[in-house]
């Protein structure tokens, strides 16, 4: 995902955004139902990577929402496209273990499979794209690479990147060590796995109602604004963490730090629409999946090394160190969209 992305967002710019939606779901609808067939684990492993390399229906559908969108209503409808991310994530576990303790793990597969064929069949349907392909200078048409070039050398696109990639990287370091520091909280015998689901879907609940919220508010007041307010707010949120005793006393700190660090995601997104000329969208949001999913990669070997160095309760800190870092360059360097 973090190689192809880019590829796939420089096709969309070229033949459509619309086309590389329905390409990532039909796509992946073909590779996650071969996975419901796999005889090994092996299998498993190259179908897992073929699948990255053909899908990334998020970076697809921010493009085609941030192209078709008015520059004044980029915050909103990011937002609402996080609604849309976040509730999917929250629901589809409990779907996919519904359907694997009532038919077997295949059928989740299955299922799987068909949502995907049934949403690129909506988008075909539903979604109407004004997209003029772009004019082509000689036979062999742009050179991807001038065009990242130019994405990049963009006014705040570049700090804009980094931003999202120490904020995503923030949110994601806690996911090895959450389960292991909400056992220290909690009696002998207590159900750990069921209260780090409610931990983590109730942080994940908070982040979409304020990504809906500061998307739309921030273009109103500015995202520079409330990306300085998130950042701040989440660090507050996650340094008290590291001084819990009571397990409940996580979950609302959770919940707090969820509901922070959701305002960081359309902001950014709209800021790079902001930064961007109309035309690029499939390149910048190529690019800033990328970004997300290296530091996706990044996150649990950074959060497990803190936790082996400084204890579970140094990685909280660490964590609200960081979103407070992230703070400076918004305040000096960011440039107003």
């Amino acid at each position: 995902m973090m190689i192809a992305s880019p590829f796939w967002g420089m096709v969309a710019d070229r033949y459509g955004r619309k086309l590389m939606v329905q390409r990532a779901m039909f796509g992946g609808a073909v590779i996650i139902l071969l996975m419901g067939f796999v005889q090994s684990a092996e299998q498993l492993i190259i179908l897992r990577a073929v699948q990255g390399l053909v899908t990334g229906s998020i970076s697809a559908s921010s493009a085609l929402v941030a192209a078709e969108t008015p520059r004044r209503r980029t915050g909103y409808a990011m937002g609402m496209l996080q609604v849309g991310f976040w509730g999917g994530l929250a629901t589809g576990p409990l779907l996919g273990g519904i359907v694997a303790d009532a038919f077997g793990y295949p059928s989740a597969f299955t299922v799987t499979s068909i949502l995907l064929a049934v949403a690129g069949v909506l988008v075909g349907v539903g979604v109407r794209e004004a997209f003029a392909p772009p004019k082509r200078a000689g036979r062999r048409g742009p050179n991807p690479l001038s065009g990242w070039k130019r994405i990049l050398g963009s006014s705040g696109v570049k700090l804009a990147y980094g931003l999202r990639f120490l904020s995503s990287l923030g949110r994601i370091m806690i996911v090895p060590i959450v389960p292991l520091f909400i056992s220290t909280l909690l009696p002998l015998g207590a159900q750990v796995n069921t209260f780090t689901g409610i931990v983590v879907g109730s942080a994940s609940a908070a982040s979409t109602a304020t990504a809906f919220y500061t998307g739309r508010l921030g273009d109103q007041i500015g995202h520079q604004r409330i990306l300085k307010i998130s950042a701040l707010a989440a660090g507050l949120f996650y340094l008290p963490q590291g001084l819990v005793t009571e397990a409940w006393q996580l979950l609302v700190l959770q919940v707090l730090a969820g509901a922070a660090t959701g305002g960081t995601i359309p902001t950014l997104s709209a800021l790079l629409a902001n930064y961007t000329r109309p035309g690029d969208e499939g390149s910048v949001y190529g690019l800033d999946n990328s970004i997300v999913s290296a530091s996706r990669f990044v996150a649990p070997l950074a959060g497990g090394g803190i936790a082996h160095w400084l204890g579970y309760r140094g990685t909280f800190v660490a964590i609200g160190l960081l979103f407070w870092l992230i703070v400076l360059p918004i305040v000096w360097r960011l440039p107003e969209s």
